[in-house]
């Protein structure tokens, strides 16, 4: 409230909170965006069994509770479709978000729910050849030339050439999707710089920004084609996914009145000038394996870390406005909604911000760089800020298209305390401990020593690896639960309309 008296004043602070929510009566495309979630769901759900067994390399290496798993699952299989799957899961939900809302704020275009279907197979096409292809290339079916249909390599951008040119001609129709929902209503803004218009620009960003991964070709020298990696990495899955998230939320949320339509204005504003102004400089920070100077990758850090502020300034505001749900008694529509929102700040805050930076400082680049700190970050702000806003969004989607009677507060807030439990004492008894002993032997004896057996793999590594079990138990009952509560919602809103 400060930031609102002190810089927007309190005479522009009106906090219309709507409180009778209406049954819902969602358009046919967006209630063809119910699969999208569906799916995604089911995504994660195997994403987190993939992490767990990904994690059992560590102890048990090469078997599984004495099955010699890599003989038919390798490791590098199974980690890059664990990576791949949390992409997949995330993706899907802000381009059902985006679906959803061109409807909600415009109308309903002819023929869009066939083109919202077309565009859902488009997706499966794309992850099943993803997943095969991966699992083709690792094991050998592909030769030593699986770039085109199998696994490029890299990190964050494993799938095949194929797979990525028709992931983005995906992304373009859902562009076009989007912007002809919304098209009346960017007629009826006048301002070019309203919020309406800002969730159009950010729309174009996304399959904009993930172009820059066909700057760099099969035979591209390493140097290069990381680059243009880490601008996908850093500007597209960090950058503006989370401008497109933040936008899409503060038009949400402003709708609902948790925040005010200025104050969801100004937050993106921020962002954008943030993204714009240190995005790329923000990205140096990555540079550390082509000899950058420590200047040049110090600037980077820091830029990096400004990054996080306007997503947990307008999360610090919905979570000063939890006193809405109070307000709203325990049918509050949007408080659970809000409740993984304000999780979001949170782990921006920790996950992105604190153990972001904790591996960005040059000296940590240049000396202690691919050791277990690094997944504290990634876990923290992977799933901790995008997985946490993608479930805020399916949920602000979902409520508007399900029954009233078919929601259940109960089975997702076993999914809230679920996975933020869970994410937070796997951080807290496993990969904090494991990231922190490897980073001691680092300093102590170098990189070399902390990568090697003895410490990767050694006994205390392998001790608070199993201390994962307990953790990825809660986190899978948070994410099954959020599965029940989506088939349960859909279930008992087919069958209401079934016997209207």
């Amino acid at each position: 409230m400060f930031f609102y008296q002190r810089y927007i004043g309190q005479d522009e602070y009106e906090n219309k909170l709507k409180l009778d929510f209406p049954e819902p009566q969602p358009t046919p495309s967006q209630q063809a965006t119910l699969v999208y979630f569906l799916v995604a769901i089911v995504l994660f759900i195997l994403q987190i069994g993939l992490g767990a067994v990904t994690a059992h390399y560590t102890v048990e290496g090469n078997s599984f509770f004495g099955i010699p798993i890599a003989t038919f699952l390798p490791y590098a299989a199974v980690r890059t479709w664990h990576i791949q799957l949390s992409i997949f899961f995330i993706a899907t939900c802000f381009l059902a978000a985006g679906l959803f809302v061109g409807p909600f704020v415009g109308k309903e275009p002819r023929r869009q729910t066939f083109w919202v279907l077309a565009l859902f197979g488009t997706l499966v096409v794309v992850v099943l050849g993803t997943l095969v292809g991966t699992w083709l290339s690792v094991s050998g079916f592909f030769g030593a030339d699986g770039f085109l249909l199998g696994h490029q390599g890299y990190e964050y951008i494993e799938l095949g050439r194929v797979w990525q040119l028709l992931l983005i001609a995906g992304m373009i129709v859902w562009l076009v999707l989007v912007w002809r929902a919304i098209r009346p209503a960017l007629q009826k803004e006048a301002d070019s710089s309203g919020l309406t218009h800002m969730l159009l620009y950010s729309s174009i960003s996304i399959p904009l920004f993930y172009m820059a991964g066909l700057l760099y070709g099969k035979g591209s020298h390493l140097s290069d084609a990381e680059y243009w990696r880490w601008w996908v990495v850093h500007l597209w899955v960090e950058g503006f996914f989370e401008v497109f998230a933040t936008v899409v939320m503060a038009f949400l949320l402003s709708h609902i009145g948790a925040v005010s339509k200025r104050f969801a204005l100004i937050s993106v504003y921020f962002i954008v000038f943030l993204y714009l102004g240190s995005g790329v400089i923000g990205t140096f920070h990555h540079l550390y394996w082509s000899g950058t100077p420590t200047v040049i990758i110090a600037l980077g850090a820091v830029f990096s870390a400004l990054e996080v502020v306007p997503l947990s300034l307008l999360g610090f505001e919905a979570a000063h406005n939890l006193r809405v749900i109070d307000k709203g008694g325990e049918g509050y529509a949007y408080k659970w909604p809000i409740y993984f929102f304000v999780a979001v700040a949170f782990w921006n805050l920790v996950g992105a911000g604190v153990f972001g930076f904790l591996i960005n400082p040059p000296i940590v680049l240049y000396y202690a760089q691919g050791i277990n700190t690094t997944p504290i970050h990634s876990h923290g702000a992977l799933f901790g800020v995008y997985g946490m806003l993608a479930i805020s969004l399916m949920l602000f989607s979902v409520r508007h298209i399900v029954t009233k009677a078919s929601w259940s507060d109960r089975l997702l807030k076993w999914s809230f305390w679920g996975l933020n439990g869970g994410l937070a004492s796997m951080m807290v008894f496993s990969l904090i401990p494991s990231g922190f002993y490897q980073f001691y032997y680092a300093i102590k004896e170098g990189l070399w020593f902390a990568r090697s057996p003895e410490i990767a793999s050694g006994e205390f590594v392998r001790t608070v690896t199993w201390m994962r079990l307990g953790p990825d138990v809660v986190f899978a009952v948070g994410a099954l639960s959020l599965l029940l509560f989506l088939l349960r919602a859909i279930w008992l809103s087919y069958l209401s309309k079934s016997y209207e």
